[in-house]
């Protein structure tokens, strides 16, 4: 009885580690696995510094972040006016032509008879300032005039009437 009293005293007090071998391996994971997580925060921590992969243009990525909200574009006042159509396939087609996000399709005179009946000032108003999904066209790559062709040959596309806006006077003969 005594020798069984004696065992499970020294059990008791051995802990987990019961062989050798367990006890390499403990110790060697001690080690190994800090080591490990100690390069692991280091490599994350100092990742910040590191050149995003097709950033090799710094600079020019900064300087597109950082520029001024306005800008001034000088155009050339004595160019041609571009007629209706020309206008149409470079700006508007892209939605128009497909009736992609709610725009009318040209040539749809079901689609553009409510436009129509609201007349040519509102229309030209609502493609200058946009209206639902469509963005505004004022101020872009084509005059508000340029803008406004085009809208008339949307419209006359699907049935309207509305005259081409023609170009102002030049200042000599707005003088005579």
């Amino acid at each position: 009885m005594s020798d069984n009293h004696h065992d499970q005293a020294h059990e008791d007090h051995t802990g987990p580690v019961k062989t050798p071998k367990q006890m390499l391996l403990l110790s060697f994971f001690s080690f190994v696995v800090p080591i490990f997580l100690i390069i692991g925060l280091v490599y994350y921590v100092t990742s910040a510094d590191k050149q995003a992969p097709g950033a090799e243009d710094a600079e020019r990525a900064l300087a597109m972040r950082i520029q001024k909200v306005g800008a001034v574009e000088v155009r050339d006042a004595n160019r041609p006016l571009k007629s209706g159509e020309e206008v149409y396939k470079a700006q508007c087609s892209a939605c128009h032509a497909t009736g992609a996000a709610g725009a009318p399709k040209f040539g749809d005179a079901a689609a553009w008879a409510p436009r129509i009946k609201t007349g040519f000032d509102a229309l030209m108003n609502s493609a200058l300032k946009g209206k639902g999904a469509m963005g505004a066209q004022g101020g872009g790559d084509f005059s508000d005039i340029e803008v406004g062709r085009a809208a008339a040959f949307m419209a006359n596309a699907g049935g309207a009437k509305f005259e081409e806006p023609k170009a102002p006077a030049a200042p000599a003969e707005a003088a005579k």
